[in-house]
């Protein structure tokens, strides 16, 4: 059941109940793709969750999925999605160095985590800085959380805003330059 994460709790398996079949079903099929998961479940719509492991390291606790999740992990990459997060439709997480998501997330529409850039400015190289957010951590609808930056447990981020610097623990950023509120 744990499949081996400390991070894994057996208290989800009651919770993955109250999805259809047909959702855990999805779920066990998507989980093939990952090197260690839990209990998955993905909701029924088009297109289905995508993972492109270009060789790195994908795992998650017991999550739920939505139409349209798109997971991609770099060479020698790690990404890592805690127990009872939940990713809605078209989240795309890039990892091509490490993105950690903590548990019982909650991930808005359209949202995009990276930490990278993916391409180099002429004259200088890609660099890669991990990303982190804790447990319990909303992220609203096409926020975009940028590389190198931690978001604390607790912390929520308002739809559209752009992450580029670490945000404590509790704290509520909005706005397109994520400027704290509370």
């Amino acid at each position: 059941m744990d499949a081996g994460l400390p991070h894994v709790t057996v208290e989800l398996a009651p919770r993955l109940t109250r999805y259809p079949p047909s959702y855990r079903i999805r779920g066990w099929w998507l989980s093939r793709q990952f090197n260690q998961s839990g209990w998955l479940a993905c909701a029924p719509g088009s297109p289905r969750p995508r993972i492109r492991n270009l060789g790195g390291w994908v795992e998650a606790g017991c999550c739920l999925f939505s139409p349209g999740v798109r997971l991609e992990v770099g060479p020698q990459a790690r990404l890592s999605i805690g127990t009872g997060t939940f990713l809605n439709r078209n989240v795309e997480v890039i990892a091509w160095q490490d993105v950690s998501i903590g548990q019982y997330c909650m991930i808005g529409w359209d949202v995009l985590i990276m930490d990278t850039d993916q391409h180099a400015m002429p004259g200088r190289e890609v660099v890669n800085r991990p990303v982190r957010l804790g447990d319990r951590v909303w992220v609203g609808a096409r926020a975009l959380i940028l590389k190198g930056v931690t978001i604390g447990d607790g912390a929520i981020i308002g739809a559209g805003a752009i992450v580029t610097r670490d945000v404590p623990p509790g704290q509520v950023v909005t706005g397109p330059s994520a400027e704290v509120r509370r």
